[in-house]
């Protein structure tokens, strides 16, 4: 039990990772933009965020520094894709690449930096609970803010007006401009929260999850968070689900390791990436219910009066 516990913990953990990447690419995508630059986003955030935690020992200034350079980069990409009209998925590949490349020679100085020991955070009285208490209620308080984050967005997109407008600009952007509402600001605004909470993600893994910094240690979780979206139908609530469920999927592989099941580790290691793709084949082949939930206008340019 105790073991079982841990393996909870751990996929609060891990799954942490994705919700709030998953969570900033589904505003993206409601907006009518795909980002496919996550996991560069994510990688210049963790070298930011990390960075910034080395020199200032504060954990908060550190994941401000990693949501400010998503969406900075997010900014940047915004403009390409809604005002210059670039393709969005040419465009997102390239800001992917160009995050793989920058995060690497700007954290050549700091592989070997430590930083300050982590504190441990428990939540008085409910920690102690046997079971419940190691497996739910030890968590960085992040953890607790992913789940908080996922009802506010849940709420904001369809119990608000600003969330309609924020769909509507995403379903028909021409319809949206019709009735007055700056599309191109508002699907900007979109891209600069989404990058946000990637650059939030992306600090998470290098102060909380690992930490350290490691050359490309975002290791695909971008990609995840991209397809995250997809298999939870563009849902604040599946996307919460889904990510725990792959963050289950990568820890059972250490889980497995540790139990010394005889297994190469490489398999081990593309377990949630096989998950992955199995899913999105599984959902796929139900393509209208696909199209029923998808945003009408994502990945679609907007001409404001063509």
């Amino acid at each position: 039990m105790e073991s079982f516990a841990l393996l909870l913990a751990a996929t609060l953990n891990a799954g942490t990772v994705l919700a709030f990447a998953g969570l900033g690419l589904l505003i993206n995508e409601r907006a009518g933009i795909v980002n496919l630059g996550a996991e560069g986003l994510m990688l210049v955030a963790a070298i930011a965020g990390y960075a910034t935690a080395v020199h200032s020992g504060s954990d908060t200034l550190a994941f401000a520094a990693g949501a400010a350079a998503g969406a900075v980069l997010s900014a940047a990409f915004g403009v390409m894709v809604i005002w210059l009209n670039t393709n969005q998925y040419a465009s997102g590949l390239a800001l992917s690449l160009f995050g793989v490349g920058f995060s690497a020679f700007a954290g050549i100085g700091y592989t070997q930096q430590k930083l300050t020991e982590r504190p441990h955070f428990a939540i008085p009285g409910l920690a102690d609970i046997p079971f419940i208490g190691p497996a739910f209620f030890r968590q960085h308080p992040m953890v607790y803010v992913a789940i908080a984050l996922t009802a506010a967005l849940a709420w904001f997109l369809y119990r608000s007006r600003a969330g309609l407008v924020l769909r509507a600009v995403g379903e028909s952007p021409e319809s949206a401009h019709a009735l007055g509402y700056p599309v191109r600001r508002i699907r900007l605004a979109a891209v600069m929260v989404g990058g946000a909470l990637c650059g939030i993600s992306g600090a998470y893994i290098s102060i909380v999850y690992t930490p350290l910094w490691v050359e490309g240690m975002v290791a695909g979780k971008g990609w995840i968070a991209l397809a995250l979206t997809t298999l939870a139908t563009w849902r604040p609530a599946r996307v919460l689900l889904g990510a725990y469920l792959f963050g289950g999927v990568t820890m059972l592989q250490f889980a497995l390791q540790g139990e010394g099941v005889q297994m190469p580790s490489q398999f081990l290691t593309m377990l949630p990436y096989v998950a992955t793709i199995v899913v999105l084949v599984l959902i796929s082949r139900n393509a209208s219910f696909i199209r029923v939930n998808m945003p009408a206008s994502i990945g679609k340019p907007f001409f404001p009066g063509g």
